[in-house]
């Protein structure tokens, strides 16, 4: 998704480790979402290829653990053209990015990723405006004031620039919603974020290699 970086798709470049990146910032927000799942259907130009889905539970008021799944299969003719695994687990304390591990199959090249960070001893401390990474959470409304996200998938920082787009609507569930749009732009292919009126992620699109359009909807 794009999921914590940007797509990586082989040929198609796309990385669904996207969505998880990781980025530094200067002052980090601690109230964190409450726990949730987002259970979203992959499309490629309109076609399902697999599945994303994103656990976030919260142990703790000030600490939140997040796992990543997906699941793609791209098919030719009926014939099985590019494969692609990504598993992911995060864990966030006072509303930054402490530890995350992740591991990727791109159509056969394995990838793994083991990193630690140092986070805010309160959420007071990360209010006042101590350095923290976050990641391409795209559940977690912070990413939208950051500058650099880090990559679920290599383990790099991405630099990047967040900003609200024209408003639209998009099709949940067979049903049109009215959506704000939000571009992380600054990558090879920029990601657009679907969020509903009450701040949930709901979309997700990106133009990968080829012009081919990737789209997560939820289920």
């Amino acid at each position: 998704m794009i999921d914590h970086a940007p797509p990586s798709l082989a040929r198609y470049t796309f990385c669904a480790a996207a969505a998880l990146g990781s980025l530094w910032t200067q002052s980090a927000i601690a109230a964190m979402p409450p726990a949730a799942d987002w259970n979203f259907q992959v499309t490629l130009d309109g076609s399902p290829i697999g599945e994303h889905r994103f656990h976030l539970l919260a142990p703790a008021e000030h600490e939140r653990t997040l796992i990543s799944e997906a699941r793609f299969t791209v098919k030719l003719l009926g014939i099985v053209v590019y494969r692609y695994r990504h598993d992911a687990h995060e864990t966030w304390r006072n509303g930054c990015l402490e530890t995350i591990t992740a591991e990727t199959q791109d159509d056969g090249k394995l990838n793994k990723v083991d990193l630690r960070f140092p986070t805010p001893a309160s959420p007071s401390v990360a209010a006042a405006g101590t350095g923290c990474t976050l990641s391409f959470a795209y559940w977690n409304p912070a990413i939208r004031t950051q500058a650099q996200l880090l990559n679920a998938q290599t383990g790099k920082a991405e630099t990047v620039q967040v900003n609200r787009q024209d408003d639209g609507t998009v099709e949940v569930r067979g049903q049109a919603v009215p959506a704000s749009l939000w571009r992380i732009g600054g990558l090879t292919h920029p990601i657009d974020l679907w969020y509903a009126a009450d701040g949930a992620w709901i979309g997700l699109d990106s133009t990968v290699g080829n012009g081919r359009k990737l789209s997560y909807r939820l289920k």
